[in-house]
């Protein structure tokens, strides 16, 4: 099965930056539209008429400045801020005098707004208090006095923009911390998926190795004790975590960054179960089959099968070579149960807990982790003495929960 990386980018701000775009833009129709109402009232409307000229084309030209945070840097922001300070204090020379003593709009009027909040969705609040402190300081040498409307302004402005700010850095501090909790369960899954398929193939054939060198003897009982001492090392390996999860980058231009490996199925039709499940039958095993082919998806139809195969195996271990087992295929409208049963010993209570604990995964990852992967479910039931039954189930649908899995 073929395995890619799947990289996913996650910006809560970045919407906030198109917002800011049109806000800008918006802001600067509206300035000059408040020119053009009163131009006849202006003392030197010439002066007005040539910043916002440059307005004009300083907006219209960063656009792209202000559509991401690697492209606002601190010198763009720095001279952002500088053309709406130039227009607050350039008011009183082109605005006559009691217009500007009455409360008149400064010639930048909201467009001043958007370079403080440049300054909040780049920095944080601590920027945001620095740009608004300077915007509220050129808007007080403007008016002269700090009357009541120009402190209302300063204050909305410089409240707005701080909280904007604050809300950023959560919303940053958030973004990272769910990035890395998704990069965890990524690595823990493909942990899992390595343990699994360690446990089907390497750890039995030492276990095996262990076995057969006890009955023989002489060298091969030293090789048996060799391969018993790997077996236990590699199980408290597979038990410890074998995937670093320390994955999670952060790009301040486009967020935090999350990498995860995924495995591609290489068929894309359904597979009929029971082709799958036949080579398991055997003088031993007996395989109860629908007449009809059980179709399902390529990755669910080989976990079924694997999770089937770690049960045979662990009734071979545990019952012993001249165990029965039956295997029994019910095809629901829904979805599949396969059915294991054997004619051994049981398991007493409390063994699958101890196993668990000293790191022997069969039934904890080649079984159950096999089902719950694919949003099914494994059964287990013993009783000591009856025999030992394992019900695995599987959903025929697994769009919902390969929905389920690509939003987590």
């Amino acid at each position: 099965m073929a395995r890619r990386e799947r990289v996913m980018r996650m910006s809560v701000e970045q919407p906030l930056w198109r917002a800011l775009t049109a806000y800008r833009v918006l802001t600067m129709l509206y300035a000059v539209g408040l020119f053009a109402t009163a131009h006849d009232e202006f003392a030197r409307p010439w002066v007005a008429v040539a910043y916002f000229a440059v307005l004009c084309a300083w907006t219209l030209a960063t656009l792209p400045r202000v559509a991401s945070a690697a492209r606002c840097t601190k010198r763009f922001l720095a001279a952002d801020l500088t053309v709406a300070i130039a227009g607050i204090l350039l008011t009183p020379v082109a605005d006559a005098h009691e217009r500007v003593q009455a409360g008149g709009p400064t010639l930048p009027s909201i467009w001043t707004a958007g370079a403080v909040l440049a300054f909040a969705i780049k920095g944080g609040w601590r920027w945001a208090a620095l740009a608004s402190s300077l915007v509220a300081v050129a808007n007080l040498v403007e008016r002269g006095s700090p009357a009541r409307d120009t402190v209302h302004n300063v204050i909305l402005v410089c409240i707005a923009s701080i909280a904007i700010g604050y809300v950023v850095e959560v919303a940053r501090a958030s973004e990272r911390t769910l990035a890395r909790a998704l990069e965890i369960e990524a690595a823990t899954r493909e942990r899992e998926r390595l343990a699994r398929d360690i446990h089907d193939s390497v750890l039995q054939v030492l276990a095996m190795v262990q076995r057969r060198g006890a009955v023989i003897g002489g060298e091969a009982a030293e090789l048996g004790r060799m391969a018993g001492e790997q077996e236990v090392a590699l199980r408290t390996l597979v038990s410890g975590g074998l995937v670093p999860v320390s994955r999670v980058s952060e790009d301040a231009a486009q967020g935090a960054v999350v990498r995860a490996v995924e495995e591609e199925p290489e068929e894309s039709g359904p597979v009929d179960l029971r082709a799958l499940l036949a080579p398991y039958a055997g003088a031993r095993v007996s395989l109860a089959e629908p007449g009809a082919p059980v179709p399902l998806a390529p990755v669910a139809a080989r976990e079924v099968a694997a999770a089937v195969g770690a049960a045979l195996d662990n009734v071979r271990k545990h019952a012993g070579e001249q165990a029965r087992a039956w295997i029994l295929v019910e095809d629901e409208p829904d979805e599949v149960i396969v059915t294991v049963r054997d004619d051994g010993p049981g398991i007493p209570e409390g063994r699958l807990d101890q196993a668990e604990g000293e790191g022997r995964l069969g039934v904890a990852l080649s079984i159950r982790g096999r089902l719950r992967d694919l949003g099914g479910s494994a059964e287990l039931i013993s009783v000591p003495g009856q025999g030992t039954e394992v019900e695995l189930k599987v959903p025929k649908d697994l769009t919902d929960v390969r929905g389920k899995a690509e939003r987590r």
